[in-house]
């Protein structure tokens, strides 16, 4: 399989057009081979894989349940209602009063609808606007590794400079010498996913507390991607704008998508101080002027679900990742066990000499053929200079069934 990080770049040859920015934006996703070729992400490359060997797809994180029937009932309702022209660009009133709500009442925050909200079409379109208005060419972004592919993408495509800083095996816990070597007078922003994907872990108090300090210090922004803000499996999601002097520098980016088991609606929205929601709106304006407006209504009522709701979804998580953690163990594996998202990696090194390969992109290959079953390797979510750290993990999700997760853990330990 080919690897989702990122090339190195090359040198500036004199007389020759820079890159092109879309050439930038695959360079830093990367989407770019060492010729220069566009090639698939690793998310559609296994998903492909999956679907060639008829393997469980375990890969990318999709979950292979519907969302909840009041939710889809009020996307119908909302469909039946007639609203099928744009929503206003920073969302529809009744969806920001939801966030609102749901920032008060689980989280103590308190955010101002009209002006401190924006809706977008998912977090993906929140995390790109909210870079895309902070940055500009020669600034500096300091990245935690492994991470999402997005990141460094919209960090180049703005011509700024990704700075990696990486989450050490097999805690996943950076070292807060390297976090404070980060930053720089360059450094404009910090992106923190908590919780984290690919890993499952969580983000320390002390390491978000060091980010509050050392981003004041340099007056950067704080972008946090919390997309599984509502699956932390030990005590309540605390987000990192609602730390003492965090919230005036930190645009905080969530959606629909994870918690509602609806990855395809693509409803997401960012929140923070208004001078920064501000630029987020003007970037997203011209990205996708509005996200859908029927989707928009329903998610405004989930969000308004009970307590129960959310506690219900949490303990089906938390069983589907034990039977993973545990099938993962009976096939002679030891990974830890995930904090937050529905992802868990593990080293697999043990098992590279009975299959005949040297590292986890290879396993990766060789699980789909013989044991029915695709992961991504974990190295694929990081940058060159940090992939060896990650050579040897590899990332399952757990977002599946539990009678699917049951039979693929009974195939991998058959297998192996």
């Amino acid at each position: 399989m080919t690897s989702n990080a990122q090339p190195q770049p090359s040198a500036a040859v004199p007389g020759q057009r820079p890159p092109a920015p879309w050439q930038r934006m695959a360079n830093g996703g990367g989407l770019l081979d060492p010729a220069g070729r566009l090639r698939s992400t690793v998310f559609e490359e296994m998903t492909a894989l999956a679907r060639r060997t008829g393997s469980v797809n375990l890969g990318q994180g999709f979950p292979d349940f519907a969302p909840p029937r009041e939710m889809v009932d009020a996307a119908a309702a909302a469909l039946g209602a007639g609203h099928h022209q744009y929503a206003p660009i920073v969302g529809i009133p009744a969806l920001r009063e939801a966030i609102a709500t749901h920032q008060r009442a689980c989280y103590g925050q308190e955010l101002d609808p009209d002006g401190q909200i924006a809706v977008c079409a998912g977090a993906t379109e929140g995390v790109t606007a909210a870079l895309l208005s902070l940055l500009r060419p020669g600034d500096e972004v300091v990245l935690f590794e492994p991470r999402y592919d997005l990141y460094g993408a919209v960090v180049e495509f703005a011509g700024a400079t990704a700075v990696p800083v990486p989450l050490l095996p097999p805690a996943f816990v950076p070292d807060p010498d390297d976090v404070r070597a980060a930053f720089s007078p360059r450094t404009r922003a910090v992106v923190l996913n908590d919780p984290h994907n690919p890993t499952g872990t969580v983000a320390s108090r002390e390491l978000k507390e060091l980010l509050v300090e050392l981003a004041a210090e340099h007056d950067a922004v704080i972008v946090t991607d919390e997309v599984y803000e509502h699956l932390r499996y030990d005590g309540p999601h605390e987000p990192l704008a609602t730390l003492p002097d965090a919230a005036e520098r930190t645009l905080t980016v969530s959606s629909a998508g994870k918690t509602f088991s609806a990855t395809g609606w693509r409803v997401g929205w960012v929140s923070g101080p208004r001078d920064l929601v501000q630029g987020v709106v003007a970037v997203k304006t011209y990205l996708s002027h509005s996200a859908a407006a029927p989707l928009q209504h329903a998610v405004a009522e989930a969000l308004a679900f009970p307590r129960e709701f959310f506690d219900g979804m949490l303990a089906d998580y938390r069983e589907r990742r034990d039977v993973l953690v545990a099938g993962l163990g009976e096939a002679g594996l030891t990974p830890p066990t995930p904090q937050g998202t529905f992802f868990a990696v593990a080293d697999v090194s043990d098992h590279y000499a009975l299959a005949g390969v040297d590292d986890a992109a290879g396993l990766a290959q060789h699980w789909a053929q013989t044991a029915g079953v695709v992961g991504i390797p974990v190295s694929a979510f990081a940058s060159p200079a940090n992939q060896g750290l990650y050579a040897d993990w590899l990332r399952l999700a757990f977002c599946k069934r539990t009678e699917v997760l049951r039979a693929a853990m009974a195939g991998l330990a058959a297998a192996v």
